[in-house]
């Protein structure tokens, strides 16, 4: 069932791991219309599809909330510096709000380059290979990375929006990894580079 922000009302059950229970962590691939979520074990959206882009940002902002409000650390795809579209604005200032609105409510965040997260996936920061075409370059990519999360997690995503989900769990894996917490085995080259990519923010003084 949807909502108001198109984010359904319950999260299906985390998985069990082995070892000292992971702390709740939420993961955002946040973007101006639909942004990817992620917990352990689920996946889904915040589907903002106004015209109005200060409508989106309050749609967005909200159904975001909606995920994080209780969660211990929160982590977010940061900017593709490699991008400047007329997009780009709107989504920096979006990913700032979301920031701000976490630094208020005194939950740690970690900003998450791209790279870093197509490392984790793949193993190579731009894993799509050089004789893919031009226009089937990110579609590719992004299958890459929901391939990954399906063979390595058990978790397949599906539907318009499966990529912002499989994105956001590759980001969820990584930050639980950089706290610790490694949710499935990855090569150890692969987590040392990409873990390089992690920047946490208004971490307490004990957690660093």
């Amino acid at each position: 069932m949807s909502t108001l922000f198109d984010v359904t009302t319950e999260a299906p059950a985390a998985t069990t791991a082995v070892g000292p229970r992971p702390p709740l962590l939420i993961a955002l691939d946040a973007a101006t219309t639909v942004t990817g979520v992620a917990g352990i074990g689920w996946t889904d959206y915040v589907h903002a599809p106004a015209k109005n882009l200060h409508e989106r940002f309050a749609r967005q902002l909200d159904g975001c909330a909606s995920f994080y409000r209780n969660a211990d650390y929160v982590v977010l795809e940061g900017p593709a510096y490699s991008k400047n579209n007329t997009g780009a604005d709107a989504l920096a200032a979006m990913r700032w709000m979301i920031r701000q609105d976490l630094w208020k409510r005194g939950i740690p965040y970690a900003v998450i380059n791209p790279q870093a997260r197509n490392e984790y996936a793949t193993g190579k920061k731009r894993p799509v290979p050089a004789g893919v075409p031009k226009n089937k370059r990110y579609e590719v990519g992004k299958g890459m990375v929901r391939d990954a999360v399906h063979e390595r997690y058990g978790l397949l995503t599906e539907g318009k929006h499966r990529y912002d989900q499989s994105d956001a769990y590759i980001l969820l894996a990584l930050g639980l990894h950089s706290l610790g917490h490694v949710l499935a085995e990855v090569p150890k080259a692969w987590a040392e580079s990409a873990l390089r990519g992690v920047e946490w923010h208004n971490l307490p003084a004990v957690a660093r």
